[in-house]
């Protein structure tokens, strides 16, 4: 029986893809830098903003000082645009209500800074809705390093085996692995089937209302 369900969050619960892209690219053409397609950022963005930038930047323009310059820039700019076109998918506010009727515990864990992952939480579905959200921090690695799981566990005193966590990318089946967790697949995330499918989701969903119908129905051992 599921008793706690940890969300990833840009991609899973919230379609944020045109803010980030538009905030990057912002940044990129203040700095005289060429932007990029806004769907290149379904595979840019998942591992931290430290990697986005990174990836985002022309190789011989990686230098430390100019991906701390650029990180003081995107900080500022998303700050005040994070919440411009982010919208949650459709059917996951619908989603989260029913676990919590059900008695579900509900997470959030992204590697997205913290600052940002809790105040886009509170903004899009309120102060409640989740028992705990944990974003990126220097003290805990980031997915798909098990570590975030391990202190939600702990914190809302859940076993691995009455949890599972729902992402969209590799990076969060390779987190419930690493934890020794369960997995869903959101297909209708920034990746897709096919990458999920490869890294070994446990089920798939290609909706939220899939993804509920799992989480009630699957005979999880």
């Amino acid at each position: 029986m599921v008793r706690l369900c940890i969300f990833d969050l840009d991609g899973t619960l919230i379609d944020s893809l045109k803010d980030l892209a538009d905030c990057c690219n912002w940044v990129l053409e203040e700095g005289g830098f060429p932007p990029h397609p806004q769907n290149a950022y379904r595979h840019f963005v998942g591992n931290g903003i430290p990697k986005l930038i990174e990836r985002i930047l022309p190789e011989e323009e990686r230098t430390e000082e100019q991906m701390a310059s650029f990180r003081r820039r995107f900080d500022e700019r998303y700050r005040a645009h994070c919440l411009d076109a982010t919208k949650p998918y459709p059917g996951v506010s619908e989603l989260l209500h029913t676990c919590r009727e059900k008695g579900i515990s509900l997470a959030v864990l992204s590697n997205k800074a913290e600052p940002f992952a809790k105040f886009i939480c509170k903004e899009i579905f309120g102060e409640q809705a989740f028992d705990a959200v944990s974003g990126q921090k220097p003290e805990i690695p980031k997915k798909p390093a098990p570590d975030g799981v391990y202190s939600l566990l702990m914190g809302l005193h859940v076993r691995p085996e009455e949890t599972v966590l729902v992402g969209d990318s590799n990076v969060d089946i390779l987190t419930a692995q690493n934890a020794g967790i369960h997995s869903i697949g959101a297909c209708w995330g920034f990746r897709g089937r096919e990458e999920l499918e490869q890294t070994g989701a446990e089920s798939l969903a290609d909706t939220p209302k899939d993804c509920q119908n799992i989480i009630f129905t699957k005979n999880w051992q």
